[in-house]
């Protein structure tokens, strides 16, 4: 017999989306790998990756309304 899914609430959007971050010369380069979200009692996130890069680094922003092309937001 299958579990049924008792959850009625929609899922809650991200409070960060993860992005790779790889710097080559003065250019930096965005890749989304995922997002993060808060834990109920507010004292941690649960990070999920799509991806886990091996280089560069990883940066947690709060998603935008509009998301505009990360490459142009100037690095972090």
């Amino acid at each position: 017999m299958a579990r049924e899914n008792t959850n009625t609430q929609a899922p809650k959007a991200p409070e960060y989306l993860a992005w790779h971050v790889t710097q080559k010369g003065e250019k930096s380069y965005w890749n989304k790998v995922g997002a993060a979200w808060a834990h109920k009692d507010g004292k941690g996130y649960t990070l999920q990756l799509e991806t886990c890069p091996i280089n560069g680094r990883i940066v947690l922003r709060a998603p935008l309304e509009d998301t505009p092309n990360p490459e142009t937001e100037g690095g972090a």
